[in-house]
């Protein structure tokens, strides 16, 4: 989550997202769109498969058993 965090807050995420949603220009809008939508998409998809992939160590990790 940190990874996304830093990818969209650094200057040329926060530059596409301008350009993408918030110009005045429709051809710029129309342009960087997709492209920020699939780059949104696939942040999305990391977010998730991080979080999966953290619940199933975490649920590993209490099913094990240690013998003392």
């Amino acid at each position: 989550m940190l990874l996304v965090a830093i990818l969209v807050l650094n200057p040329l995420g926060l530059d596409v997202l301008n350009a993408a949603f918030f110009s005045n220009e429709q051809l710029s809008r129309s342009s960087w769109q997709p492209i920020a939508l699939i780059v949104m998409a696939m942040l999305l998809a990391l977010v998730l498969l991080e979080w999966f992939v953290r619940t199933l160590v975490l649920k590993r990790r209490a099913r094990r058993t240690t013998t003392a």
